[in-house]
């Protein structure tokens, strides 16, 4: 597969493998770094998507490459490596890819895929420890890095997982403790459940069986629960045949099955025992979830960007090929659930606006918030040929958005809010935008709540990031 002649602007951050940098000070476009912010933003995502004239088939199959941006007394610094996976590594010697993947059969044959040994690609997210960051992946371990220079320390167990299990990318942090899940496939298809106590140990775990191979990429914690939504999706016998005999990638084997409804399961956070499940009629699809909470009534709240189907993930498929055309519209809903019974009391569409990846402050986690902030486009922009050209602020109180529109061609990845620790009530988001205008990368701070004013400051980047999926921020 090569990029596609007609590219759009966006694509040209994705032409060329990314490359590295070390620890690099960081030039000031404009404005000045606030003093008070002092810590480490870190992004992961694909920062390859080919290999000599290979190219892969989603792009959730691109190596991982993590970007670190240090703040200190009023300066900054970024470091960009890619996460050395033992995958990564093997094919770097070979010049050519292996494995197969989410969305690619192996080349050397249906004897890999048999194995359904994948690479681990360590591209989806990062989790910050006192002495590790770990880079974050759905189908297995972490990787540990360095947390200054980022170099790639291995594998990672967390003192507690099999070599069958697997730790998701979207772990949740409260109340000290980090929360999270994993799928294993085999003769059973198991979510497992893992309590870790601040250091990433896990000192708690639990499985459930599922019935049906589906894709679940994100859970939602709310006070003293944790939530699942299992989409419609189903991998059949025969198509789990062709993964097999590698005529079908894993991804192109997932079919939307809406007569099966989305399924709810509700778990208790202190035990990870099921307390609740239930099947409704709508169906739908998400990736990620903003946040829960237990309402005043009792009953929870769980906020999160839906789509109607799964044309979604074709549309991250094309992103790929540098040219996208299949309409995916993800638009922010609330739904309110009985925890006791996991039943749906209501279901209500909070914005039509087109957007993904939803933040809050990371105080709010479980708890009732205010402000969401989320990747959406600038007015005007045909979805289905564009990646997300803004990020903005939902007061959910309010109703109302303010979006921070960067101009034409500017292409900013989720926003990342900081809280300031001198002022509780402040704070800063961070966003990595990719200028598609001068095929360049900076660092943007806007003040939290003036998101429609000119960021305080915008930070030159050394090279070229390609667009990330999630990132984190840490306090020093």
């Amino acid at each position: 597969m090569i990029l596609q002649s007609n590219c759009r602007n966006w694509s040209k951050a994705l032409l060329e493998p990314a490359k590295e940098f070390n620890l690099t000070p960081l030039t000031i476009i404009s404005g000045t770094i606030p003093d008070e912010l002092k810590g480490s933003l870190y992004r992961n995502g694909p920062g390859r998507l080919s290999r000599g004239d290979q190219r892969v088939g989603h792009w959730f199959d691109g190596d991982g490459a993590v970007l670190g941006v240090h703040f200190e007394a009023g300066k900054a610094s970024a470091v960009y490596h890619y996460v050395k996976t033992k995958g990564y590594q093997e094919e770097t010697t070979a010049g050519k890819f292996l494995y197969p993947n989410y969305g690619m059969t192996s080349p050397n044959g249906w004897w890999d895929n048999l194995k359904l040994t994948f690479k681990n690609v360590a591209n989806t997210s990062v989790l910050t420890l006192s002495d590790r960051v770990l880079a974050l992946w759905e189908g297995g371990f972490p990787y540990s890095l360095d947390l200054k220079t980022l170099e790639t320390q291995g594998k990672d167990n967390l003192d507690g997982l099999s070599d069958k299990q697997s730790f998701s990318a979207h772990p949740k942090v409260y109340a000290g403790e980090i929360y999270n899940f994993g799928v294993s496939l085999g003769s059973k298809i198991v979510l497992h459940l893992y309590k870790c106590n601040s250091q990433g140990k896990i000192i708690q775990q639990n499985s459930f069986p599922l019935s049906s191979i589906s894709l679940i990429h994100d859970f939602v914690l709310a006070g003293d629960y944790l939530i699942f939504f299992i989409p419609p999706v189903r991998v059949n016998l025969l198509n789990l045949l062709w993964v097999i005999l590698g005529k079908k990638a894993f991804s192109d084997a997932m079919e939307w099955k809406p007569q099966f409804g989305t399924q709810i399961l509700i778990f208790d956070r202190h035990t990870l025992s099921l307390v609740s499940q239930s099947t409704t009629t709508e169906s739908w699809f998400q990736w990620h979830y903003t946040n829960g909470c237990v309402a005043e009534d009792g009953n929870l709240a769980v906020e999160f960007v839906r789509y109607p189907d799964l044309q979604t993930n074709q549309y991250l498929k094309e992103v790929a090929t540098g040219k996208t055309t299949t309409q995916a519209k993800g638009t922010l809903w609330e739904v309110r659930l009985d925890p006791q019974t996991g039943k749906v009391i209501s279901n209500t569409q909070l914005l039509d606006n087109h957007c993904e990846f939803p933040q809050i402050n990371p105080s709010k986690v479980g708890i009732p918030w205010r402000y969401t902030y989320l990747s959406c486009h600038r007015d005007g922009v045909k979805e289905s040929q564009e990646l997300l050209t803004a990020i903005a602020r939902f007061d959910r109180q309010a109703n109302k958005l303010v979006v921070a529109d960067m101009g034409a061609n500017m292409y900013p990845s989720e926003p990342i809010y900081v809280p300031n620790t001198n002022d509780p009530n402040t704070g800063w988001i961070l966003t990595v935008v990719y200028d598609g205008n001068n095929h360049s990368s900076e660092v943007r701070i806007y003040q939290s709540d003036c998101l429609d004013t000119e960021p305080i400051c915008r930070l030159q980047l050394p090279e070229v990031i390609p667009h990330s999926f999630h990132g984190t921020w840490r306090n020093h």
